[in-house]
Protein backbone atom coordinates (compact mmCIF):
# COMPACT_ATOMS: atom_id res chain seq x y z
CA UNK A 1 0.00 0.00 0.00
CA UNK A 2 1.70 3.15 -0.70
CA UNK A 3 0.50 5.35 2.40
CA UNK A 4 1.92 8.62 3.13
CA UNK A 5 3.95 9.68 -0.52
CA UNK A 6 0.30 9.24 -2.23
CA UNK A 7 -1.20 12.19 -0.52
CA UNK A 8 1.15 14.23 -2.77
CA UNK A 9 -0.24 12.70 -5.52
CA UNK A 10 -3.97 15.24 -3.87
CA UNK A 11 -4.95 18.58 -4.89
CA UNK A 12 -5.24 20.32 -1.68
CA UNK A 13 -8.33 22.47 -1.30
CA UNK A 14 -9.11 24.07 1.70
CA UNK A 15 -12.51 25.94 2.59
CA UNK A 16 -12.01 27.28 5.78
CA UNK A 17 -15.70 27.39 7.56
CA UNK A 18 -17.58 26.65 4.50
CA UNK A 19 -20.26 24.79 5.96
CA UNK A 20 -21.02 21.22 5.81
CA UNK A 21 -23.95 21.32 3.29
CA UNK A 22 -22.18 23.46 0.98
CA UNK A 23 -19.34 20.70 0.81
CA UNK A 24 -21.11 17.64 0.68
CA UNK A 25 -22.17 19.16 -2.80
CA UNK A 26 -19.57 20.19 -3.79
CA UNK A 27 -17.43 17.56 -2.94
CA UNK A 28 -20.24 15.35 -4.71
CA UNK A 29 -20.05 17.21 -8.01
CA UNK A 30 -15.89 16.12 -8.02
CA UNK A 31 -16.74 12.80 -7.37
CA UNK A 32 -19.60 12.15 -9.83
CA UNK A 33 -18.23 15.40 -12.45
CA UNK A 34 -14.28 15.33 -12.15
CA UNK A 35 -11.65 13.39 -12.61
CA UNK A 36 -9.16 14.86 -10.70
CA UNK A 37 -8.00 13.51 -7.53
CA UNK A 38 -8.56 15.95 -4.57
CA UNK A 39 -7.98 16.43 -0.78
CA UNK A 40 -10.11 18.78 0.84
CA UNK A 41 -10.17 20.22 4.67
CA UNK A 42 -12.70 22.50 6.62
CA UNK A 43 -12.60 23.80 10.01
CA UNK A 44 -15.94 23.47 10.74
CA UNK A 45 -19.95 24.54 10.50
CA UNK A 46 -21.07 27.92 12.90
CA UNK A 47 -24.38 26.61 12.32
CA UNK A 48 -25.02 23.05 14.01
CA UNK A 49 -26.36 20.35 11.85
CA UNK A 50 -27.21 16.33 12.15
CA UNK A 51 -25.56 14.78 9.06
CA UNK A 52 -26.54 11.09 8.36
CA UNK A 53 -25.72 8.46 5.87
CA UNK A 54 -28.01 7.71 2.69
CA UNK A 55 -29.82 4.98 4.10
CA UNK A 56 -30.05 6.39 7.83
CA UNK A 57 -33.94 6.95 8.99
CA UNK A 58 -34.13 9.56 11.28
CA UNK A 59 -36.86 8.26 14.06
CA UNK A 60 -33.94 5.50 14.69
CA UNK A 61 -30.98 7.87 15.16
CA UNK A 62 -31.94 11.10 16.12
CA UNK A 63 -34.13 12.39 19.17
CA UNK A 64 -36.35 14.12 16.41
CA UNK A 65 -38.22 16.62 18.94
CA UNK A 66 -35.26 17.49 20.84
CA UNK A 67 -33.61 18.60 17.44
CA UNK A 68 -37.01 20.40 16.34
CA UNK A 69 -36.59 22.22 19.49
CA UNK A 70 -33.06 23.30 19.21
CA UNK A 71 -33.59 24.10 15.60
CA UNK A 72 -30.66 21.16 14.47
CA UNK A 73 -31.09 20.93 10.77
CA UNK A 74 -30.73 17.46 9.45
CA UNK A 75 -28.80 16.42 6.31
CA UNK A 76 -28.84 13.42 4.82
CA UNK A 77 -25.41 13.00 2.66
CA UNK A 78 -24.89 10.92 -0.91
CA UNK A 79 -22.53 8.22 1.64
CA UNK A 80 -23.11 5.60 3.88
CA UNK A 81 -21.58 5.37 7.00
CA UNK A 82 -23.63 6.30 10.65
CA UNK A 83 -24.56 9.49 11.93
CA UNK A 84 -22.52 12.32 13.59
CA UNK A 85 -23.69 16.05 14.78
CA UNK A 86 -21.25 18.97 13.41
CA UNK A 87 -20.58 22.24 14.36
CA UNK A 88 -17.34 24.51 14.57
CA UNK A 89 -15.71 22.06 16.85
CA UNK A 90 -15.52 19.54 13.92
CA UNK A 91 -12.95 19.11 11.08
CA UNK A 92 -13.54 17.83 8.26
CA UNK A 93 -11.34 15.77 5.85
CA UNK A 94 -12.59 13.99 2.39
CA UNK A 95 -10.62 12.46 -0.10
CA UNK A 96 -11.53 12.01 -3.43
CA UNK A 97 -9.91 10.41 -6.16
CA UNK A 98 -9.11 7.32 -8.47
CA UNK A 99 -8.59 4.17 -6.07
CA UNK A 100 -5.95 3.12 -8.50
CA UNK A 101 -3.57 6.21 -6.87
CA UNK A 102 -4.06 4.38 -3.29
CA UNK A 103 -2.65 0.95 -4.92
CA UNK A 104 -5.61 -1.08 -3.87
CA UNK A 105 -8.95 -2.74 -4.90
CA UNK A 106 -11.82 -0.51 -5.28
CA UNK A 107 -13.55 -2.07 -2.17
CA UNK A 108 -14.49 0.25 0.99
CA UNK A 109 -12.64 -2.00 3.60
CA UNK A 110 -9.53 -1.76 1.29
CA UNK A 111 -9.87 1.88 1.20
CA UNK A 112 -10.40 2.47 4.99
CA UNK A 113 -7.20 0.32 5.74
CA UNK A 114 -5.00 2.94 2.84
CA UNK A 115 -6.41 5.68 4.98
CA UNK A 116 -5.74 3.85 8.71
CA UNK A 117 -1.98 3.61 7.34
CA UNK A 118 -1.82 7.37 6.43
CA UNK A 119 -3.66 8.55 9.47
CA UNK A 120 -1.08 6.25 11.42
CA UNK A 121 1.59 8.57 10.30
CA UNK A 122 0.41 11.81 10.56
CA UNK A 123 -0.41 11.20 14.36
CA UNK A 124 2.24 8.62 15.44
CA UNK A 125 2.46 5.89 17.43
CA UNK A 126 2.65 8.03 20.69
CA UNK A 127 -0.57 8.82 20.08
CA UNK A 128 -2.46 5.22 20.20
CA UNK A 129 -4.24 5.86 17.20
CA UNK A 130 -5.79 2.85 15.51
CA UNK A 131 -8.65 1.91 12.73
CA UNK A 132 -11.13 0.33 14.99
CA UNK A 133 -14.09 -1.14 13.08
CA UNK A 134 -14.30 2.09 10.30
CA UNK A 135 -13.76 4.17 13.36
CA UNK A 136 -10.38 6.52 14.19
CA UNK A 137 -9.74 5.91 17.56
CA UNK A 138 -7.13 6.79 20.73
CA UNK A 139 -7.04 3.85 22.37
CA UNK A 140 -10.86 2.48 22.84
CA UNK A 141 -12.61 6.06 22.31
CA UNK A 142 -13.66 7.41 19.39
CA UNK A 143 -12.68 11.21 18.18
CA UNK A 144 -13.55 10.35 14.41
CA UNK A 145 -15.96 8.47 11.96
CA UNK A 146 -16.22 8.01 8.53
CA UNK A 147 -18.03 8.03 5.43
CA UNK A 148 -17.83 6.49 1.89
CA UNK A 149 -18.76 6.14 -1.68
CA UNK A 150 -17.44 3.82 -4.21
CA UNK A 151 -18.41 3.92 -7.71
CA UNK A 152 -15.94 2.00 -10.49
CA UNK A 153 -12.91 2.61 -9.57
CA UNK A 154 -13.68 6.31 -8.31
CA UNK A 155 -13.72 6.76 -4.63
CA UNK A 156 -14.78 9.47 -1.48
CA UNK A 157 -13.43 9.20 1.83
CA UNK A 158 -14.80 11.69 3.96
CA UNK A 159 -14.72 12.27 8.07
CA UNK A 160 -15.17 14.66 10.61
CA UNK A 161 -13.04 14.69 13.48
CA UNK A 162 -14.13 15.91 16.98
CA UNK A 163 -12.03 18.76 18.00
CA UNK A 164 -14.35 19.24 21.10
CA UNK A 165 -17.78 18.77 21.18
CA UNK A 166 -20.77 19.72 23.72
CA UNK A 167 -22.51 17.12 25.51
CA UNK A 168 -26.01 18.66 24.84
CA UNK A 169 -25.42 18.58 20.90
CA UNK A 170 -24.34 15.08 21.13
CA UNK A 171 -27.31 13.93 23.23
CA UNK A 172 -29.67 14.70 20.18
CA UNK A 173 -28.42 11.25 18.75
CA UNK A 174 -29.79 8.02 19.96
CA UNK A 175 -27.80 5.32 20.86
CA UNK A 176 -28.60 3.43 17.53
CA UNK A 177 -29.17 -0.12 16.98
CA UNK A 178 -26.12 -1.43 14.56
CA UNK A 179 -23.26 0.36 16.33
CA UNK A 180 -19.60 -1.08 16.18
CA UNK A 181 -19.13 -4.17 18.21
CA UNK A 182 -15.84 -2.45 20.42
CA UNK A 183 -18.39 0.63 21.33
CA UNK A 184 -20.93 -1.62 23.06
CA UNK A 185 -23.77 -0.12 24.45
CA UNK A 186 -21.13 2.83 25.90
CA UNK A 187 -22.84 6.24 26.52
CA UNK A 188 -21.32 8.93 23.77
CA UNK A 189 -19.44 10.65 26.94
CA UNK A 190 -17.94 7.16 27.51
CA UNK A 191 -17.41 6.26 23.98
CA UNK A 192 -16.19 9.38 22.58
CA UNK A 193 -12.76 11.62 22.66
CA UNK A 194 -11.38 14.69 21.30
CA UNK A 195 -8.01 15.87 19.54
CA UNK A 196 -7.88 18.79 21.96
CA UNK A 197 -8.39 16.78 25.00
CA UNK A 198 -5.62 14.38 23.14
CA UNK A 199 -3.41 17.05 23.04
CA UNK A 200 -3.21 16.73 19.16
CA UNK A 201 -2.37 20.22 17.60
CA UNK A 202 -4.25 22.89 17.57
CA UNK A 203 -7.32 24.23 16.01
Amino acid sequence: CRSAPTFWMFKLLRLGRYGILRQLHLEEALYRTNTDNWCIISRGDPNPAIVMGISGKAEKLIHVQNAKEEQVPVIKRFTGGGTVIVDENTIFVTFIGDVELLGVKPWPREIMGWTGQFYSQVFGNESRFQLTENDYCFGNKKFAGNAQAVSRNRFVHHTSFLWRYEASRMSLLTLPDKRPDYRNSRSHSDFLCTMHDEGKGEF
